[in-house]
């Protein structure tokens, strides 16, 4: 593995994808010589270039220059120009996720992973330790209002990055702090199965540095049941589930979250969000968890917490227009799905209309019977096709599956629309006035949500 303290010049493939560009601009700031390549210009490409970086649309063997080490994350595939000549020059290639793990060396590391959650829960964390002042570096899955991008490097003592379990990567991680959000059979093409997963996140946490400790959701029982068998110090999180940390007595008071914080029987105080739902009652009891270990005080924690808005693609309002709330979420596994929606349905506000693109043909496949009762809290369902994500297609698998399957399992109101351009003309004549609509997935579903608004507006 090269040592990248020892060397300047780094190029990034693909350098504007979302966990790619957290850690090139990472490495701008710090003042490496950082070039990099993709495949049209962006917002992103368009500020690493004000920042200082050389960036090559368009993929080309010459792009390379006098590069040192060459950064790819898993999308990138061997057939790829650039890829194919640092392999033909002897430059050193590395994952992404190496590139992170030397960022995470610069200080004491908290490493927020778990099937779901973890990108806002690593974003609470980011928005309380940066209003407290301790200046962390943060390196995130999604982009955060208080930063206007997903990373930044800080002079503080403590780095605070999302961890990918997705393809094993974050098993090279050895972290100060690990929080553990939850374990759910997801990315089975990469595991086999959940024997595994829970094998890999045991594996994790017993990387954990000797001085350090997890953070461990009990609501989960593949956690709680972990637990048991670990030989590093952890505290627990939790609703219903006795733990180190209890969340008691939640409610919405005029469309917030609140709730109080219980710590060994006594009562801290309240935290109040403006993200809905109990999963983010628990991303927000881990981060008061982890937070109050590291000496931040109450008060601030519950201050910083109350002004968080969410991260990018996580319960995101697009709009209102002629009184429809237009939000916008990542959610794509059953789980994640399901935790959302009730959330959304909790309010007891709105009609919940869900416009949901499935995420890859493998996990539609997989996770089919899942995905039958994940949209329970929707009052109308609108499934489109699949977006692909760079895979092939698998024959017989489509959306329709997903849209047949609530249907057969739930009895729901469900409509399957193949052509994803057909959703905002279907929205345009079907919404009603106090309707939530969500669109939902891990590809593009989210531009709907936008051309409706513009349309709506247009047509005024």
């Amino acid at each position: 593995m090269i040592n990248l303290n020892n060397i300047q010049r780094v190029h990034f493939i693909g350098i504007a994808g979302a966990g790619m560009r957290a850690i090139a601009n990472i490495f701008i700031e710090k003042g490496y010589t950082v070039s990099g390549s993709d495949l049209r210009t962006s917002p992103t490409t368009d500020r690493f270039e004000k920042m200082g970086a050389r960036i090559c649309i368009g993929q080309r063997p010459e792009n390379l220059q006098d590069a040192q080490v060459v950064v790819i994350s898993s999308a990138i595939r061997e057939t790829n120009p650039e890829l194919q000549e640092a392999r033909r020059r002897g430059i050193p290639v590395i994952h992404r996720s190496d590139a992170l793990v030397h960022i995470m060396s610069w200080g004491k590391s908290i490493a927020v992973a778990g099937a779901h959650g973890k990108t806002t829960t690593s974003s609470m964390l980011g928005q309380v330790f940066y209003e407290s002042g301790t200046d962390p570096t943060l390196v995130i899955g999604g982009e955060v209002d208080y930063l206007h991008c997903n990373s930044i490097l800080g002079k503080g003592e403590y780095v605070i990055a999302e961890a990918d379990e997705s393809d094993g990567s974050f098993l090279k991680e050895h972290p100060y702090i690990a929080v553990i959000t939850n374990i759910d059979a997801d990315h089975m093409d990469h595991y086999g199965s959940l024997e595994n997963i829970i094998r890999a996140f045991r594996q994790f946490i017993g990387q954990v540095h000797p001085e350090g400790f997890a953070v461990l959701c009990f609501e989960n029982d593949k956690i709680r049941s972990l637990a048991e068998t670990l030989d590093r110090a952890y505290l627990s999180y939790g609703i219903e589930t006795p733990a180190d940390y209890n969340a008691r007595n939640i409610r919405y008071i005029e469309g917030r979250l609140h709730y109080e914080v219980w710590h060994d029987g006594k009562e801290l105080g309240t935290i109040n969000l403006s993200v809905p739902g109990r999963h983010n009652v628990l991303n927000s009891l881990a981060t008061t968890a982890v937070a109050l270990r590291c000496g931040i005080p109450f008060g601030k924690i519950a201050q910083a917490l109350s002004h968080f808005h969410g991260a990018k693609r996580r319960f995101q309002t697009k709009g209102v227009v002629g009184d429809v709330w237009v939000v916008d979420d990542y959610a794509h596994h059953p789980t994640e799905i399901n935790a959302t929606l009730t959330a959304a349905r909790d309010m007891g506000t709105h009609r919940v209309v869900c416009l949901f693109q499935p995420h890859r043909y493998t996990r539609t496949k997989l996770l089919l019977d899942k995905f039958g009762g994940a949209f329970t809290g929707a009052d109308k369902l609108i499934v489109t096709d699949v977006y692909s994500a760079g895979e092939d297609p698998i024959p017989g698998v489509s959306g329709k599956l997903i849209a047949d399957k609530v249907r057969e399992t739930t009895g729901q109101d469900v409509t399957y629309i193949a052509d994803k351009n057909e959703l905002v003309p279907y929205l345009l004549k079907n919404a009603r006035p106090k309707d939530l609509v969500i669109t939902m997935g891990a590809g593009d579903i989210y531009t709907i949500g936008e051309r409706y608004i513009e349309e709506s507006r247009r047509g005024k």
